[in-house]
C-alpha cells in the first residue's frame, strides 16, 4: 500500500485524485441504483460544496476540505445505496457478481494490487493500489473504463438486456496513511453485514 501526496481534479461533480501508485478506496454503482429526488439533492450539496472549494485560496485547506468533503457525500451516497428500495439489483444475482467477482480479481497482479473489494446488490466496494507496468503508470481512470465495460457487456448477455449498467462516475478516496486504509478495509469488508446481507462476496488480502 502507498500514501503519496494527493493530486485533485473534478470529473463532473466529484472530486478525484489521481496519483501513481496510490492506494485508493473506490465505490461504484449500478445505473439507475439511486432515486432521482435522492441523486438530486446529492447534486445540490455537491455543488454547493465545490463551489465553497472553488473559493477557497489555500491549497493545504482545500486539500482538509476536499477530504472532509469527500467523506460525508460519501456516507450519505452509500447509505442510500445499502437502503434503496428501488432500482436495479442485478448483482445479487449470482451469475452477474461472480462475473464481476472475477474481473476484480483477474487484474489483481496485473493493474493494480487487490487490497480488499465486497459486492454488494447495486454496488461494489474496491481497494485497490494501481501498478506501474514497464514503467507506465495504470492510471486508475482506464482501469475502471476497462473493467466497467467488460462486465457491463458481460452482464448485459446473461441479463439478456441492452442499455447502461454501470453508472459513469465512480466515487474514490486516496487512502492517506495506514490508520485510514485499515479503517477502510474494516468498513468493506463488514459492510453486507451492516446492511443485513450474506457474507458471500467478500475479499481482503491476509
Amino acid at each position: 500500500m502507498n500514501f503519496p501526496d494527493n493530486k485533485i481534479y473534478y470529473e463532473r461533480n466529484l472530486p478525484h485524485y489521481q496519483e501513481p501508485e496510490a492506494t485508493l478506496f473506490i465505490t461504484f454503482r449500478l445505473a439507475g441504483s439511486l432515486p432521482h429526488e435522492v441523486k438530486a439533492r446529492l447534486n445540490d450539496e455537491l455543488l454547493r460544496r465545490k463551489e465553497f472549494l472553488e473559493r477557497n485560496k489555500s491549497t493545504e485547506q482545500i486539500i482538509d476540505l476536499c477530504e472532509q468533503h469527500q467523506k460525508e457525500i460519501f456516507g450519505h451516497w452509500d447509505q442510500e445505496l445499502d437502503l434503496s428500495k428501488r432500482g436495479p439489483v442485478w448483482l445479487q444475482i449470482d451469475p452477474v457478481a461472480e462475473l464481476v467477482w472475477e474481473a476484480l480479481h483477474y487484474r489483481d497482479g496485473k493493474e493494480y494490487t487487490l487490497d480488499a473489494c465486497c459486492i454488494m446488490p447495486n454496488h461494489v466496494h474496491l481497494v485497490c493500489t494501481p501498478l506501474t507496468v514497464n514503467d507506465e503508470p495504470r492510471y486508475i481512470s482506464s482501469i475502471m473504463h476497462s473493467l466497467k465495460g467488460y462486465t457491463a457487456r458481460k452482464a448485459n448477455l446473461i441479463l439478456g438486456r441492452t442499455g447502461y449498467f454501470w453508472q459513469h462516475e465512480s466515487y474514490d478516496h486516496l487512502v492517506r496513511n495506514p490508520e485510514d486504509y485499515y479503517t477502510i478495509v474494516d468498513y468493506v469488508i463488514n459492510n453486507p453485514a451492516k446492511a443485513g446481507l450474506p457474507n458471500k462476496w467478500i475479499y481482503a488480502r491476509a
